[in-house]
């Protein structure tokens, strides 16, 4: 065995076992959140790792019962991302338990820390770290527990991975003996002893998502599914789309259909409760006239996302260098865009709230059931502490989508019907009419290279919206200004940097001299936007690496040469070497009219994972449409906790980035939004994936987490570019990179 050497004195400490969890997080004001705004809990111990620092307190994350059983929280979210599994990895490893010894609990107010939003790829950093360190201090605990027990010192003592402390003498100390000894309800220390990845029994291990089983069975895996004794369905009824609203919508005549219970309607609010969801849905079409106003701000019109350069803006100064003169010999000047994005969750938003005994409990799919429960109570005119919110998973999310508002509005039905279960679900058009846009986004650059071929001067702006627009009070959400009396509506703010929202990595990882980064924030809005994945990165990540592709084609360079010779960073070095390595870069096709190849890298928000890719595809001249015949990316995410899960993290990405870059944009007329279903928005189906996607992952043992949800949507994006640049010799600039696109440029450039 390898026994740590654990001399805290706090491993002496006795006392009895903790039968309830701290909740002393949730006490405290505003904080950073998760990576895209909202509240959470302020930092109370700078010296602790991850969300240690915002509730130091063992028993907030950790409960070791009488029978050697352990009961573990975080206040992170299971979205799809398989993270409910990473982090119940992570805590057995450190506590050195069989998983299936463990009940884990996620994101729930009632009962897990405040850990702010799920978002930004932060729940290895935040929750994986301090779950690590929290079961290391347990475990610390334990040892020390089971030494004053046998009346030893603790160096003669190690853990057992089943549960057990044994002796060298063979002597043996189960947990749940141990725990008896113990008060967990301590402030964890910085110190405790971590286990050695040499020695790693759960963690780095390929294991079996815990998820995915009822999904595969059609057991309840996700809020729509959810059906409680009692429970009646709602409807919500308004205009087609944000910003409209129904002029005269027939209440009377739903009123009198089959199965309806209840018409609610505060202000411009109007929701239909019935028996059964199909009388809920016949009620609202009946209800749902056509005729309405328009009473939202003007859409963005023919301009599209470069109206944003022309509306007012706050000029923010992201990074600047000068670095001595400017003496260039190739220029690249350029302006990108990316249009208003729909998150396209495959299952509409849904929500069910029951109010009993004066307190309102609602299963929610939010990404921030903290703020939830806050901004919840604010709006039906509860306490904080009368609201509890469990989150549920849906099917697709990843940004801040439709959960948010049927949350609110489950939590306003219910209140009118105590003692009853109330599940909302909002209909298809409903989700892509409603929801919150990832942001339209526009970006110039103007950059030279030098005699030497290194890049002389850098100039880039970059103008957007706020991706920061999640509830943290009840104005946030869109029936607060339909109800009366409303809240005023949440003002929008940037992200401030290393975050950032608009300007995420607008900064370069790359050593480029004189540099002048600017971000211009418009706070005003033509159309609803908030947090989708990856947030400004996506279009910032796109543009830089389109612009390094033709600089280095200005100076006769290979792209990946022109890469390493800007870059200092040996991680992100060595992943671009191994994503081109598999793909074989240095004997790949060159760009033939038809078949081209690409790459791109960045490192997530320059604090995340670094990501590189490399694909290679096909273009029909005819029509313009794109094959991607191979895709090879390499990821270093820190220490892996389950490599499997960084893979499908790493896979989906580059799906959802292709689907993004190739096809997907939230389209409108004067008055409202027109893509409404699978038809008007189309996204990436089955026969357009990747012929093959492979995935190298960099074991960083015993590095810290790095998250990997965000880490491939810039370089996927920017690598089909420079791909279709290379094959048909033309520079898309505007996403989508539809066919018709690339056949026009194609007869252009001819």
């Amino acid at each position: 065995m390898n026994a740590p050497v654990l001399d805290r004195r706090k491993v002496l400490s006795g006392g009895a076992l903790v039968v309830a969890f701290a909740m002393t997080s949730r006490l405290l004001g505003d904080a950073v959140g998760g990576g895209e705004g909202g509240a959470g809990p302020k930092v109370v111990r700078p010296d602790l790792e991850g969300s240690l620092k915002t509730d130091p307190w063992l028993d907030a994350w950790i409960r070791i019962d009488a029978e050697g059983q352990a009961t573990v929280c975080s206040g992170k979210a299971e979205l799809g991302q398989g993270i409910r599994t990473a982090l119940l990895q992570v805590v057995a490893e450190e506590l050195d338990m069989p998983p299936a010894a463990i009940t884990f609990i996620t994101a729930d107010t009632g009962r897990t820390p405040d850990e702010g939003l799920t978002a930004g790829s932060h729940s290895m950093q935040d929750s994986g770290t301090a779950l690590a360190n929290a079961g290391a201090n347990v475990r610390m605990l334990l040892i020390g527990a089971a030494a004053k027990r046998l009346g030893i010192p603790v160096r003669e003592l190690d853990t057992t991975g089943d549960g057990h402390i044994a002796a060298r003498d063979g002597r043996r100390v189960s947990y749940g003996e141990a725990a008896r000894a113990l008060s967990l309800h301590v402030e964890a220390v910085a110190d405790a002893p971590r286990r050695s990845p040499q020695s790693y029994r759960t963690m780095n291990r390929d294991f079996r998502r815990v998820d995915i089983p009822a999904k595969l069975t059609g057991g309840e895996a996700y809020v729509q599914d959810m059906r409680l004794p009692g429970m009646v369905h709602a409807r919500v009824v308004r205009g087609p789309s944000y910003g409209t609203r129904l002029t005269a919508p027939d209440i009377a005549a739903a009123r009198k259909m089959p199965g309806v219970l209840r018409i609610i309607q505060n202000g411009q609010f109007l929701a239909i409760v019935a028996r059964k969801e199909w009388q809920a849905i016949q009620a609202m079409r009946v209800a749902q006239t056509s005729d309405y106003v328009k009473t939202g701000p003007d859409l963005p019109g023919e301009q599209g996302p470069r109206r944003l350069q022309s509306l007012a803006s706050r000029e923010i100064i992201v990074e600047q260098s000068d670095d001595g003169p400017k003496a260039s010999t190739r220029t690249f000047k350029g302006s990108f865009s990316r249009p208003w994005y729909s998150h396209g969750s495959i299952g509409p938003s849904c929500a069910v709230a029951h109010l009993h005994g004066g307190e309102l409990t609602i299963w929610s799919h939010s990404q921030g059931v903290f703020d939830m429960h806050r901004a919840t109570a604010e709006l039906v005119g509860l306490a904080p502490d009368k609201v509890r919110v469990i989150h549920t998973p849906s099917a697709g999310c990843y940004g801040h989508n439709g959960a948010d508002d049927a949350t609110a509005e489950a939590g306003l039905i219910a209140m009118q019907l105590p003692g009853v279960p109330v599940r909302l679900q909002w209909m298809r058009e409903q989700e892509f009419g409603w929801e919150p846009c990832g942001c339209g986004m526009v970006t110039q650059i103007e950059a030279s290279i030098g005699p030497d071929n290194k890049i002389a001067h850098w100039k880039y702006e970059v103008w957007s919206n706020s991706h920061n627009n999640r509830a943290v009070g009840a104005g946030g959400y869109a029936v607060a200004q339909e109800i009366v009396p409303g809240f005023p509506m949440q003002v929008p703010a940037p992200i401030p940097m290393p975050e950032g929202d608009g300007d995420r990595n607008a900064n370069p990882l790359y050593v480029f001299n004189n540099m002048d980064i600017r971000y211009h924030f418009v706070p005003e809005m033509p159309m609803r936007v908030s947090a989708l994945r990856s947030l400004g990165a996506h279009l910032n990540i796109f543009t830089m690496e389109a612009a390094l592709d033709e600089l280095a084609k200005a100076g006769g360079v290979d792209p990946l040469a022109f890469r390493l010779a800007h870059m200092q960073d040996e991680r992100a070095r060595a992943v671009m070497l191994r994503a081109t390595d598999a793909f074989g870069w240095s004997k790949r096709l060159r760009g033939d009219g038809r078949r081209g190849c690409g790459m791109a890298f960045a490192r997530y928000k320059n604090r995340g994972a670094y990501c590189a890719i490399a694909l290679e595809i096909e273009i029909e001249r005819e029509t313009g449409a794109i094959t991607i015949h191979r895709v090879n990316a390499a990821v270093d995410a820190g220490q892996p906790a389950n490599p499997n899960g960084i893979r499908n993290q790493i896979e989906g990405g580059i799906i959802q980035s292709l689907s993004w870059a190739i096809h997907e944009d939230m389209t409108y007329d004067t008055s409202k939004r027109t893509g409404f279903d699978w038809g008007t928005y189309p996204i990436l189906r089955f026969d357009q994936v990747p012929g093959s996607i492979d995935v190298d992952i960099v074991e960083s043992a015993g590095l810290p987490f790095l998250g990997a949800g965000e880490a491939a949507q810039g370089p996927t994006s920017a690598a089909l570019a420079n791909a279709i640049a290379d094959a048909a010799g033309v520079r898309l600039c505007d996403m989508p990179l539809t066919p018709a696109k690339v056949k026009a440029a194609i007869g252009n450039a001819g």
